[in-house]
């Protein structure tokens, strides 16, 4: 139940919105003493670079190779090397672009786009909201172009009001993706201390739109039919997809997080126009609040952990006004997950957690409140032996922390990158993933960028002892495609 807001979160630290003084600041050498831990023999880690707090995307400008990263707060920077070492130096923040939310960043050739949210009526309301800077000259500051604002419509004070996040770029550089995540936790009312009356989630939230490349200063409504009907609405019922890649064939894949209740995370193939269940299905599991007659109990269910948030806060209860499901709609289930890693999930029958290695039992797709983060593909085939053209993802959450196991059987394993060997299942008209840890030992990782056969992972780096500390990037080698290399070598010469 990922979710960077405002607010004190279970899974992500703190988020209140703060001004970094500096344009830029140089990092010291320092010993690092949480390195992760390759799982493989061929991959070596080393660490790259401390940063800025609070990091989210880290993104490649395409022409001129810059890596930049990005912070929730509004800030963008990019990383400059000064004495053989890598530093962050701002270029822009809250104040030029607008966005207060900041989640989502991408580059097409030389234009940067930003998506977040604005924060309104007294921090009870936002908006949506996406720019675009032409980055040609780096001697004089952009000119900024607007994308889109949405109309206002109810913040709240949960900790799962997602907001607009991932951007993903077609591969023919025609349209740009946008995730907008789930204003709610499983579909229940969330006003805002009176403020925006019966609100649930809306045509703003839970859904993926896709836009013109050069979009400008649209305006998006709640009318779901016109949002249809203008091309915009790409596809519905994704609760968080706060990540999304395309695979080497075209094929758009996007890693969504689940509430509260022990649902699977899902992975799904994203095609226009489907619809892939949220609020009424999560994890390949109905949400009990659907029904008329759901009295929750943590006693009876197991599924409903009496340390969840959304328990302790009342938002899990008798809802008899919660929408029906939508009349004729199909949902499209989530990509199967048949391990050897990631595939632990409750069983409906007994209530206990088990390894779909056990049972032969697929999984949508990812063990419960793992947070999948940072989905990539090698679309270029950089990479060799075993990982040609293959998936990644980052886990954020789970895994021991501070030496102490993670009591919970659904989260012994996490904070990793996972290999994804995805396939074609036919009969299902849809895929399945065979997915493998191959490195541990991350904190709160956030976002990653393949450039050739090396990945940078970058981390939150959020409150840590009640200070900013800022996190990491970790330069990761991978095996490299040494045809690839070869013919990559023979045109430079």
């Amino acid at each position: 139940m990922l979710t960077i807001s405002r607010f004190i979160k279970p899974k992500i630290t703190a988020l209140l919105v703060v001004t970094v003084a500096c344009n830029a600041w140089a990092q010291p050498k320092e010993t690092v003493t949480n390195t992760p831990k390759s799982l493989r023999e061929d991959i070596t880690i080393e660490h790259y670079m401390k940063i800025e707090p609070e990091a989210v995307r880290i993104i490649q400008h395409p022409v001129t190779g810059d890596i930049y990263y990005t912070t929730f707060f509004g800030d963008v920077f990019k990383i400059v090397t000064t004495n053989n070492q890598p530093e962050s130096k701002k270029l822009l923040s809250a104040e030029d672009h607008g966005i207060t939310r900041l989640q989502g960043a991408a580059f097409k050739g030389n234009t940067l786009f930003l998506a977040g949210n604005i924060n309104v009526n007294n921090n009870k309301g936002n908006k949506g909201r996406m720019v675009r800077y032409e980055l040609k000259n780096s001697d004089v500051k952009p000119e900024m172009t607007v994308v889109f604002n949405t109309v206002e419509y109810g913040a709240n004070k949960t900790t799962f009001d997602h907001g607009w996040n991932a951007l993903e770029i077609s591969p023919d550089g025609k349209y740009i993706f946008v995730n907008t995540g789930a204003r709610t936790d499983h579909g229940e009312v969330q006003d805002n201390g009176g403020e925006y009356p019966n609100a649930r989630d809306n045509a703003l939230t839970a859904n993926i739109f896709r836009f013109p490349i050069d979009t400008k200063d649209l305006l998006l409504s709640t009318d779901t039919q016109k949002l249809k009907a203008d091309g915009y609405l790409y596809a519905e019922g994704i609760r968080n997809a706060y990540d999304m890649a395309f695979d080497p064939k075209g094929n758009l894949f996007a890693v969504s997080n689940s509430g509260d209740y022990d649902h699977s995370e899902d992975m799904f193939w994203v095609r226009q126009g489907y619809h892939y269940g949220f609020p009424w299905v999560m994890g390949g599991i109905d949400n009990p609040q659907q029904f008329p007659d759901y009295q929750p109990n943590p006693d009876t269910d197991p599924f409903l952990s009496k340390f969840a948030f959304a328990w302790l806060m009342k938002y899990f209860h008798n809802d008899p006004d919660f929408p029906k499901r939508p009349a004729g709609v199909k949902f499209s289930p989530g990509v199967q997950n048949m391990g050897p890693d990631a595939n632990e999930y409750r069983d409906r029958k007994t209530g206990l957690v088990v390894d779909g290695d056990s049972t032969g039992i697929g999984v949508s797709t990812f063990n419960a409140h793992s947070s999948p983060l940072g989905l990539f593909f090698d679309t270029k085939n950089t990479l060799g032996k075993d990982l040609t053209g293959d998936g990644f993802v980052i886990r954020y959450t789970g895994g021991p922390r501070n030496g102490v196991a993670n009591p919970s059987p659904l989260r012994k394993q996490g904070r990793d990158l996972l290999h994804l060997e995805m396939a074609y299942d036919k009969p299902s008209d849809n895929y399945k993933v065979k997915t493998t840890r191959i490195i541990d030992g991350f904190t709160s990782p956030t976002d990653a960028l393949l450039v050739g056969n090396t990945l940078y992972i970058i981390e939150y780096g959020g409150k840590q002892g009640g200070n900013k500390s800022g996190g990491s990037i970790w330069k990761v080698t991978m095996p490299a495609n040494e045809k690839m290399a070869k013919k990559s070598k023979k045109k430079r010469s």
